[in-house]
């Protein structure tokens, strides 16, 4: 009886690991059973990756700048460019431990949004005159990256990035994304010009004169009741955080020579910035189009009809 095991000796060692799993036939009924091996493989926290990370501290430090903006120029002037600083770090971060992601794209655009959103609010309550320019170039700006992004995975499958656009698309797409240090550079430009208008609204009496001119014979007259012709700004606002104190309260805190330099420096590249947004936006409608019109001319061939 050499020959013949029982039933414990014939099953032998197996893998914990190891699953039945049925055989199948032509038909794809059970026939027999196979042994399938499966293996465990270690799960990766994508939100913990070293340049998701960076992405959340330029979050936080986006966030602190918002706070002292009003008041503390400086402050946030200095936790603001940080931040835009680090946009190029999680990038090289992304290459060199081979951590680049989907969610990283989206989470670095995201906040490059919504920082530069923040700030020409800012500038749009700081400059009423000019609300409508920053509220114009708010709009562009979202717009045209939605846009982009749309057209990037309804067109181009979900596996291309944004940041990949044939040259025979458009040329200034092309180099704009696959050439870094121009991206630097316009990105780096186009926050610069936006912080020195910034900063300007606590120097310059050309684009922010004080709220309380002197008045030519003025005397006797009076804003309020019972108040002298010129109060303080204590007595003047009801409360400190009103538009009208804010404004007194940024008044020639600083000197306008740099934020003009920088401003006048940055304005080419912001300028070419905006324009680059506008090519984006047309080129994802059109592209968009294109896929509509591709459609509907599947659609006829299949005899369906058009709703």
């Amino acid at each position: 009886m050499a020959g013949r095991r029982t039933r414990k000796q014939g099953a032998g060692p197996e893998s914990p690991l190891a699953e039945t799993s049925p055989l199948l036939n032509g038909n794809g009924n059970p026939h027999g059973h196979i042994k399938v091996q499966n293996t465990l493989e270690p799960t990766e926290n994508i939100f913990l990756f070293i340049p998701n990370l960076i992405g959340y501290s330029r979050i936080i430090l986006a966030g602190a700048s918002l706070y002292y903006m009003p008041l503390h120029p400086r402050t946030c002037s200095i936790l603001y460019s940080i931040s835009c600083l680090l946009d190029a770090l999680d990038g090289l971060a992304a290459r060199h431990y081979h951590q680049s992601t989907r969610f990283g794209a989206v989470l670095d655009m995201v906040t490059d949004r919504c920082t530069t959103a923040c700030l020409l609010v800012f500038l749009s309550s700081a400059w009423p005159r000019w609300a409508i320019l920053f509220q114009g170039l708010i709009s562009l700006d979202l717009a045209s990256h939605y846009m982009h992004m749309y057209a990037t995975l309804a067109m181009g499958g979900t596996g291309q990035s944004h940041k990949k656009v044939d040259e025979s698309r458009s040329w200034v797409l092309n180099l704009y994304y696959s050439n870094n240090k121009v991206l630097f550079l316009f990105c780096a430009f186009n926050e610069l010009f936006f912080l020195a208008l910034y900063l300007l609204c606590f120097s310059s009496p050309i684009l922010s004169p004080s709220l309380l001119q002197p008045v030519a014979n003025a005397a006797g007259l009076s804003p309020q009741p019972g108040n002298p012709a010129h109060p303080s700004p204590s007595t003047l606002f009801a409360s400190p955080w009103s538009p009208g104190a804010l404004e007194l309260a940024r008044a020639n805190k600083m000197d306008s020579f740099w934020p003009w330099v920088i401003a006048g420096v940055t304005f080419p590249v912001m300028a070419g910035k905006q324009l680059i947004n506008v090519i984006q936006l047309v080129k994802a409608a059109k592209w968009l189009a294109e896929g509509d019109i591709e459609a509907r001319q599947r659609e006829r061939a299949a005899g369906k009809k058009l709703k």
